[in-house]
């Protein structure tokens, strides 16, 4: 096992290119985490909230900013086997987490009646964790989203739904006004999360669900080898699928929304 302090100090040394210069500028560019700020950070066990864990933990300890952070798990309703690897990955990498129980995946079961659970558990799992996060006093709550997750859904919803749409790196949460949902990891690529994972010999849990057993939904990881097969022709096909979503010209499409409001190119001709 990997000893703790080489652990971190691969954070900001070993993989400072790939991961905490990425870090640190989308928490500047997007104004993430300020001078004041409660941060709750939820960690699934898998590696990407493991290692938001950890990055928060060492900007909290060696950071210009004045901030609060409460770590925060949930079980779901884990088997046993994933909620002892959970207690693990925390106690190994000294993140002083609290595990809050819940029956999500039974409730999102039961709710779905037979059809596919995956989308109410993901937001009655969100849910959770607002409520839990404002209780704990917070008025931000981490998540651990990274560019692959952004991509990937500006593409699921254009080639699946019919739409354009991402994942912004702040926005207000849904039914908690006085909660901002954050996800600092906005610029760093899976791929880097994976090396370091394994440089720190950690074992993460995939999705853990104890009703579909699976990772990632099938239409995820076709659009994931899509992106992975027009790489080999163009490496910056990443970002420009990223940048599309800051360089939306209005003039030029049939039709778009601000604020709920629909908008139609025909409004011009009127």
């Amino acid at each position: 096992m990997t000893d703790i302090k080489e652990i971190e100090k691969s954070l900001i040394k070993k993989y400072r290119k790939e991961i905490w210069s990425p870090f640190i500028k989308a928490i500047k560019e997007f104004k993430l985490i300020e001078e004041g700020d409660r941060v709750g950070v939820a960690i699934s066990g898998g590696k990407d909230s493991l290692i938001l864990a950890k990055l928060i933990e060492e900007l909290h300890k060696h950071g210009p900013v004045d901030f609060d952070v409460e770590y925060l798990s949930m079980d779901p309703g884990y088997d046993e086997e994933n909620l002892e690897l959970l207690k693990k990955n925390l106690a190994y990498l000294q993140i002083p987490g609290k595990i809050y129980d819940s029956r999500v995946f039974d409730i999102s079961e039961t709710l779905a009646d037979g059809g596919n659970p995956c989308y109410l558990c993901a937001r009655m799992r969100r849910g959770f964790l607002y409520a839990k996060a404002k209780e704990l006093g917070c008025n931000k709550l981490a998540l651990g989203h990274h560019l692959n997750d952004v991509i990937e859904t500006i593409m699921i919803n254009v080639l699946y739904a019919g739409n354009y749409k991402t994942m912004k790196p702040k926005l207000t949460a849904q039914n908690f006004d006085d909660m901002l949902l954050i996800r600092p990891l906005y610029y760093l690529r899976e791929e880097d999360i994976i090396r370091w994972r394994d440089f720190a010999e950690l074992k993460a849990l995939d999705c853990a669900c104890t009703v579909t057993k699976s990772s990632e939904s099938h239409t995820r990881k076709k659009v994931k080898d899509l992106i992975a097969d027009l790489k080999k022709d163009n490496p910056n096909v990443e970002m420009s699928i990223l940048r599309s979503s800051e360089n939306v010209n209005c003039d030029m499409v049939l039709a778009y929304q601000i604020k709920g409001e629909h908008h139609t190119f025909m409004e011009e001709f009127q």
